[in-house]
């Protein structure tokens, strides 16, 4: 099984790219973020058309989240249990295993009110998880967490240390996902620096030079992470026209 992840950055603005990626590696789980449509303009059918069923949560210009499968999906949810948060977060039930897609907030400024929103929203997704999934039952973990892990994540992580996305607070947020039973697959099967996920627009021949940011993950629990195969992040749709500041990245179970 191919499962992936993709922050789209505008989903109707990337539809020639998805799709032609989509049709080329065939994932049988992709889930996205930034789709940033609401939910009456979300493309439906261009995915239905290469044999996809799509469940999605979005608004006009921000956020927006979606989980495309070519397997059933036996059920899908948006949102905290209050209903909050219903664009960053949705999650489903396909092929037994359970999909949490995020798109975590960014964050701004360490001093910032942002921030504080994005550590609160890590603090309600740790919760949730944790009260509604069993570690040791198959859970996927994925989307754009704005969090880059390690010092192999970050391009210059002497410069960014203590910055928004690769911040001690977020990481001791991600070390209690940790400490409940989550792995990060892709570190699991890479352990080269240079690999990365997010390359600024600002930054000329970012990709080229490897100036960038793992920041969107794939995780699972012990059992997703004892089942996967192999991991890695797909730079192609990045070098294409008119592309998304992210990329894909992939893993196979």
């Amino acid at each position: 099984m191919l499962i992936g992840t993709f922050n789209v950055n505008s989903i109707r603005a990337r539809l020639e790219i998805l799709t032609h990626w989509i049709e080329k590696v065939k994932p049988h789980i992709l889930c996205l973020q930034e789709t940033k449509v609401q939910d009456t303009l979300f493309p439906v059918l261009p995915f239905k058309e290469l044999g996809y069923e799509a469940v999605f949560r979005g608004e006009k210009g921000y956020n927006g989240v979606a989980i495309l499968s070519r397997l059933p999906i036996e059920s899908a949810g948006y949102g905290f249990e209050d209903n909050s948060e219903d664009t960053r977060l949705i999650h489903a039930k396909i092929s037994g295993l359970n999909i949490i897609n995020t798109y975590v907030p960014q964050g701004y400024m360490p001093d910032s009110d942002k921030f504080r929103y994005k550590i609160g929203f890590l603090e309600k997704l740790y919760n949730y998880i944790t009260s509604k999934y069993n570690p040791e039952k198959p859970v996927i973990w994925t989307g754009d967490f704005n969090i880059a892990p390690t010092d192999l994540d970050v391009y210059a992580p002497e410069v960014y240390r203590g910055s928004v996305g690769f911040h001690p607070e977020e990481h001791r947020m991600l070390d209690r996902f940790k400490d409940w039973g989550m792995v990060d697959i892709f570190r699991m099967h890479n352990s080269n620096p240079g690999e990365y996920s997010f390359f600024d627009y600002t930054i000329r021949n970012a990709v080229k030079r490897k100036m960038g940011w793992r920041i969107d993950h794939i995780w699972g629990t012990r059992v997703v992470a004892e089942a996967s195969k192999s991991a890695w992040i797909d730079l192609e749709p990045r070098l294409m026209k008119k592309p998304s500041d992210h990329t894909p990245v992939l893993a196979e179970l």
